[in-house]
């Protein structure tokens, strides 16, 4: 228990000053800690304890269902534009926060996807889901949605693929990153 401590010193410290700044906040009635507590951390925290419980299930099944020799051939590092294209698609029919998208990353990193389909699958998961296009359609017209899509998906590709390139230079293999 105290190795855990002294390593995770800071972080403690962090959690015990906020809890410290809720509690002052709420006995002294100063508003802006109350609105901090109520309106973004509650709210952000109900919100991932409600999420992430059914994301960890649903990667469970994944793992267990999902055999690795598929997924290295089709999204593996010599997938090539089939990979892209499948990792691109998988990323836009999903929805849900970004912190749901990490587990499922892991999991694909697991079973052997390539380091660039990673890349491409959160920034394309980042940039280009479904319902977040639906919304943005909404407010922002369908030419510039379908504009701001066709520009950020080259840059997401030439991203993956100089980080792709970057580990590979330093001789990181899939299982060491």
């Amino acid at each position: 228990m105290n190795e855990y401590i002294l390593k995770h010193k800071v972080y403690l410290l962090l959690i015990i000053g906020f809890i410290a700044f809720v509690l002052v906040s709420v006995f002294t009635d100063y508003d802006a800690g109350c609105i901090i507590f109520k309106n973004h951390f509650w709210v952000f925290f109900t919100e991932m304890i409600l999420f992430l419980p059914f994301m960890f299930v649903l990667i469970g099944i994944a793992d267990v269902w999902l055999p690795r020799e598929k997924v290295e051939k089709h999204i593996g590092k010599s997938s090539g534009i089939k990979g892209i294209v499948l990792v691109v698609l998988m990323s836009m029919a999903q929805a849900g926060p970004l912190y749901g998208a990490f587990p499922v990353a892991y999991l694909l990193w697991k079973k052997g996807t390539g380091v660039r389909n990673i890349f491409i699958y959160l920034g394309a998961f980042c940039t280009m889901k479904i319902p977040m296009l639906a919304f943005e359609t909404g407010f922002l017209g369908l030419k510039f949605s379908l504009l701001r899509t066709i520009l950020s998906l080259p840059v997401i590709i030439i991203i993956a693929i100089i980080m792709e390139k970057y580990f590979e230079k330093r001789g990181f293999t899939m299982y060491q990153l």
